[in-house]
């Protein structure tokens, strides 16, 4: 699945640049690559949460689930925070947990699994009860 992803974005790079849409002279900042086209169909279909204070998972009654969007599990927390990914069954009991916790920078994405497969079922686990707001792309 993570090939057929990547050779999408690939594909995808290669038609827009024989187009001549991207490029540019050499040694342009900001040139468009295969990693900018990844992450703008990821992070284009990021989803908004909202986690309560008093609680350290998100959500809290269901679980999550990988789609084909992103090939990793990601968050931007709008302030910053201590994050990891507990794996859950499709039936809903949990596998296991990262063994650390991830820091997250206020308004930028963070990675907190990488390389997971699509329909993978999971929850954030935060460090901290405070509640928090921001985004997530999977």
């Amino acid at each position: 699945m993570q090939i057929r992803k990547r050779l999408l974005a690939v594909a995808m790079t290669g038609t827009l640049a024989g187009a001549g849409l991207v490029g540019g002279a050499a040694g342009t900042a900001g040139a468009t690559g295969q990693g900018d086209v990844v992450a703008q169909s990821c992070y284009g279909s990021a989803w908004s949460y909202s986690k309560p204070s008093g609680t350290f998972l998100q959500p809290q009654s269901v679980t999550y689930f990988t789609t084909g969007n992103c090939a990793d599990i990601n968050i931007k927390t709008n302030t910053s925070r201590r994050v990891r990914v507990c794996f859950y069954s499709s039936s809903g009991g949990l596998n296991y947990c990262q063994s650390a916790y991830k820091t997250t920078t206020a308004g930028q994405w963070k990675v907190i699994a990488s390389d997971v497969l699509d329909g993978t079922h999971f929850k954030f686990e935060f460090a901290s009860s405070a509640a928090s707001t921001g985004q997530r792309a999977h």
